[in-house]
């Protein structure tokens, strides 16, 4: 096969990220899927022509250089010294813009794994975590939908990535509730305070122990007070009417823990029994301040980033 016709296609998971009190480095990969089809075109004019399918928002998006996923590209082939080829993507993708769904994660990873790709280099996992990470600026999203399953990741001082990663358990899964609006993470992330309390820095700092230590010894009923936060949802509460109400819901059954999905609007529920009354109580919290929502039923995925 030449060059010229060569053709990759990827799939990428959706992804929540925080679950509460690990801001910036718990990330967990969903069953809702971006799908990019590139091939390459080296006698285009353009460098990038884009055609997308999926929700209807989904069609206002860049259709040319400017794309998110190509950016991306660019950037990856810049820090390998390569150069990208001209390029046609089919983009099919599921996951809701500016949700706190990991819409942008999604299209970051595929840019940058297609761009060894389309130059017949196979960029290593840690190469590409750690460029996603640089470009995206946190790291949470962007390794839960590379490797998929639940990741916590930091940052070492060199900015190298450093994560590591469970299997996330089958009979878990993710009720999201999704409002019909959207919060664009850096006005979600304007709102949070410069500092913080120790005593507020320590809460966290024991739930994220504790959600990890639940995880592994399958102590899931440990969840809903590992699941608290102080540094980053009560900030935005403001700017998600209903938040405030979803996360003061009490016990039911079936309900594991609930938290702000990423930098939201979206809200999600960890559940193992009753999605449907869980979706339709964190429903009623946005419905109360007059907004409409999605429910969405999710499993994880634990695959992540797959060459199809």
């Amino acid at each position: 096969m030449g060059r010229e016709s060569k053709g990759f296609e990827l799939c990428l998971p959706a992804s929540t990220s925080n679950l509460g009190p690990g801001f910036d480095c718990f990330g967990l990969a969903l069953k809702l899927y971006l799908t990019v089809r590139c091939t390459i075109a080296s006698k285009a004019k353009e460098p990038c022509r884009v055609r997308t399918t999926g929700a209807n928002e989904n069609r206002a998006l860049p259709r040319n250089a400017s794309n998110l996923i190509y950016r991306a590209m660019a950037f990856a082939a810049k820090r390998e010294n390569i150069e990208v080829p001209s390029i046609d993507m089919i983009v099919h993708n599921e996951i809701p813009l500016a949700s706190g769904l990991g819409s942008s994660a999604a299209a970051i990873v595929a840019g940058i794994k297609l761009s060894g790709l389309v130059n017949g280099r196979d960029l290593s996992d840690q190469a590409i975590q750690n460029y996603a990470t640089e470009f995206e600026g946190h790291p949470d999203n962007v390794t839960a939908t590379l490797r998929g399953g639940f990741v916590a990741s930091c940052v070492n001082n060199d900015g190298s990535v450093v994560t590591a990663r469970f299997d996330w358990p089958a009979n878990i899964r993710a009720v999201v509730v999704s409002p019909r609006s959207q919060l664009p993470t850096h006005v979600a992330r304007a709102a949070l305070p410069r500092t913080v309390t120790r005593a507020d820095a320590v809460h966290n700092l024991q739930r994220t122990a504790v959600f990890i230590s639940a995880l592994a010894q399958q102590r899931y009923d440990l969840f809903q007070e590992a699941m608290r936060d102080r540094l980053h949802q009560p900030r935005r509460e403001s700017l998600v009417p209903g938040l405030a109400e979803a996360l003061a819901l009490p016990q039911m059954p079936g309900l594991l823990g609930v938290a702000l999905s990423g930098a939201g609007p979206s809200i999600v529920a960890l559940v193992d029994a009753n999605e449907k009354q869980i979706g339709s109580k964190i429903a009623s919290c946005f419905s109360a301040h007059q907004i409409q929502s999605t429910v969405r039923v999710l499993d994880v995925d634990n695959e992540g980033c797959r060459v199809l």
